[in-house]
């Protein structure tokens, strides 16, 4: 039996916006550490929320798409990942080569430093907490500013992320002079902090910044330079499995729109006080 034609084009434009229809009701879920802010963190009712959650809605939102938030710890995020648990990082992650060996990045939405915090009762010499050492292009300064950190936080005990590149620093840097602790979160980090049970430790500048105006955190300083590049590579991005390119060009769009229009740089103000945008696209 043959289709009456006004039937036939109807079937054939329902058919032809199912793709399209299908795309905009995915869902997808991103991980985060939940335990980081104010890059992510988890308040009083279990909710997310923080810099990257922000940033993340706004992405789904300019590619019309669903998506919903988990708690991952770090040390298997990555893991995690790649089985298929979740479609996107979300986590302060930095771009490193040896995890794009692993997985895709998106372009950066954040760029940032690290920093040592050591307990106030130490007395250490903290040395110019302003300087910037970039550890990509490092120069007879910036050796002598290493030289100063280890000999200063030698035979101390330093905590750092299990799994993170600030850990590979602290081994690349001081693995020969300092005990290293690594804390499945930063949280129990700081729990031993201020307990007196490590002396210092090294995370990003924004998580430590927030700890000391908190009424544990009176216990620590900022000591050393600010620094970046080398392992933390040029920023942070959203990670996702290689093979879901459709996603991760949507991302990289979205993120450059973002960027271009100020929103990156406003949701980075609104959460770390100060904008840690990447450069605008040109």
């Amino acid at each position: 039996m043959r289709m009456p034609l006004a039937i036939a084009i109807s079937v054939a434009s329902l058919l032809a916006a199912l793709p399209a229809r299908a795309e905009s009701e995915r869902t997808i879920s991103i991980a985060t550490e939940g335990a980081s802010p104010p890059w992510d963190g988890t308040d009083a009712d279990g909710k997310l929320y923080g810099y990257d959650v922000d940033v993340g809605l706004e992405l789904c939102n300019r590619i019309k798409i669903k998506c919903s938030f988990v708690a991952q710890d770090w040390d298997g995020i990555i893991p995690a990942l790649l089985v298929g648990k979740y479609d996107v990082i979300m986590s302060g992650m930095a771009i490193t080569e040896k995890r794009k060996q692993q997985i895709a990045f998106s372009r950066p939405y954040a760029s940032g430093y690290n920093q040592f915090v050591v307990r106030k009762e130490l007395g250490l010499d903290a040395g110019d907490t302003t300087q910037k050492v970039n550890l990509s292009t490092v120069g007879d300064k910036e050796k002598a500013t290493i030289e100063r950190l280890r000999s200063t936080l030698s035979g101390k005990a330093i905590g750092v992320l299990r799994s993170s590149n600030s850990e590979a620093v602290v081994k690349q840097l001081l693995g020969d002079v300092v005990t290293i602790r690594s804390y499945d979160s930063l949280d129990n980090l700081k729990l031993d902090l201020t307990a007196g049970r490590v002396d210092g430790g090294l995370a990003d500048y924004f998580t430590w910044r927030d700890f000391l105006e908190a009424p544990g955190g009176s216990v620590a300083v900022f000591f050393g330079p600010e620094l970046n590049g080398g392992l933390w590579g040029p920023g942070v991005g959203a990670g996702m499995r290689k093979d879901d390119t459709e996603l991760l060009t949507k991302f990289n769009s979205a993120l450059e729109a973002a960027t271009k229009d100020g929103t990156i740089k406003a949701l980075s103000v609104k959460w770390f006080k100060a904008d840690i945008a990447p450069a605008v696209p040109k």
